[in-house]
């Protein structure tokens, strides 16, 4: 365990040193990214019957697809190997993955009776023939093979690095067809991959700004359908969906959840004033939280709930303030060149990350809650809108190219500015808000 421990850590430039405490594994914190992937191999899990085989190779290769979508490991594919597992009680041969440089190695097998699947797996250190952890299963349906692929990546991953799980995660989204003069929007969702798209809405209405509740259930978003924008909270389970009432007459947009569920803040265009709100939704009840001349929005709870951080033009142009969750005094963070919004406090706690536009260019970056250590991930004609996963690790966002056939694409990229990748759907796409780890 401690070779496979020690050769990651030796890949990686970390912000603060590895700590081994005498009663449990070695722990690294991911911060500035991967220089060499580690090394691993996934034989195609064992079948038990026929029914099982292709599901066994499927489950296989989207372990291996997961782990290596992260940019911190590298596979070894299956014509460098010397021997193959053909069962997964068998004692594995370790001096044939040591001979193909495979430093973590990752053994399955697959059962199948009726419409019940079972998936066994275990996670190997090579150089030390020690397993990490012990071994675990994952039972379902067959129709949700690809869950349980996730599930035992999110495993290997937390096992091997320390981080917490996203694998087994959802992504809402505006699925966006047609031409850029005639766009049609409708609400979809999707796992964290682009796999499995289901839409939510169909396209008579354009449709924005979708967002988790936290326990992943419900999505608000911003509907046109009535000329003026309106926020309605929809049940995924039931696509069902209900209109907020956020004051008749008005203007409401930029919706988001507490970490509780129990309420929203969300902006509100009234007498020419675009201010931020809070809405008990067990009463209906809305409370102003600002209360100034400028447009204030995409407001953003920290994890605990005790703050929010918004976007205002008070000091002129766009930038980032943190006030308490009741409203009050703000705090302006972002001082950089430039025009900055859409702030989304990270799952940690202890990161921002934004939208930048500056000097013709848009940038999605992070920085410290007080506003310290800005880092821009990326620059594009456009892009916008963060959006973190599960354990705080990745941001996903929207890249729209330029011209009069742009297209809006989703894009994930590391907190350290590393394996920038395009997230596949049927059709464009933008708006992503990504969803709590799926129980």
């Amino acid at each position: 365990m401690m070779r496979l421990l020690t050769s990651l850590l030796l890949g990686l430039t970390l912000v603060s040193a590895p700590v081994h405490a005498q009663s449990g594994p070695l722990r690294l914190e991911l911060d500035q990214g991967i220089i060499e992937p580690l090394p691993f191999s996934v034989p195609n899990f064992v079948p038990d019957s026929t029914a099982a085989a292709q599901y066994a190779q499927d489950i296989s290769r989207v372990v291996a697809a997961d782990l290596t979508g992260t940019g911190l490991f590298r596979e070894i594919l299956s014509d460098a190997f010397i021997s193959q597992v053909a069962s997964f009680e068998d004692p594995v041969r370790f001096a044939d993955w040591k001979a193909i440089n495979a430093e973590a190695l990752v053994t399955g097998a697959v059962n199948v009776s009726g419409n019940r699947l079972t998936v066994r797996f275990r996670v190997w250190d090579v150089f030390s023939g020690q397993e990490l952890g012990n071994g675990l299963q994952f039972a379902g349906t067959t129709e949700g093979w690809r869950r349980m692929a996730h599930k035992v990546a999110d495993q290997v991953y937390s096992r091997v690095t320390g981080e917490g799980a996203y694998f087994d995660s959802r992504v809402a989204f505006v699925s966006e067809s047609g031409p850029k003069n005639q766009r049609l929007k409708r609400l979809a969702i999707m796992d964290y991959d682009g796999a499995n798209v289901q839409y939510l809405t169909d396209s008579a209405a354009i449709v924005l700004a979708p967002r988790f509740s936290p326990a992943g259930d419900q999505l608000l978003y911003t509907s046109y359908e009535s000329g003026q924008p309106r926020i309605y909270v929809l049940d995924i389970e039931r696509v069902r969906r209900t209109e907020l009432n956020t004051q008749g007459g008005t203007m409401s947009f930029s919706p988001r959840f507490s970490p509780d569920g129990r309420s929203i803040v969300y902006s509100l265009i009234q007498g020419g004033n675009t201010d931020l709100w809070k809405m008990d939704l067990a009463s209906g009840q809305s409370v102003r939280l600002t209360n100034t001349p400028a447009i204030e929005t995409a407001p953003s709870y920290s994890p605990d709930g005790s703050q929010i951080v918004f976007e205002s033009d008070r000091s002129g142009t766009p930038q980032l303030y943190i006030m308490p969750a009741n409203g009050g005094e703000a705090t302006r963070i972002s001082f950089g060149q430039g025009r900055y919004g859409t702030p989304v406090w990270s799952p940690r706690g202890d990161l921002v990350a934004f939208t930048k536009q500056n000097k013709g260019r848009f940038h999605i970056g992070v920085m410290r809650t007080d506003g310290s250590e800005e880092r821009l991930l990326t620059s594009s004609f456009l892009d916008e809108g963060p959006t973190w996963s599960p354990n705080g690790r990745v941001i996903m966002f929207t890249r729209e190219t330029q011209g009069a056939s742009g297209r809006a694409t989703l894009y994930s990229v590391d907190i350290s500015g590393r394996n920038l990748r395009p997230i596949r759907t049927p059709d464009g796409g933008s708006d992503p808000s990504w969803g709590p780890l799926q129980n």
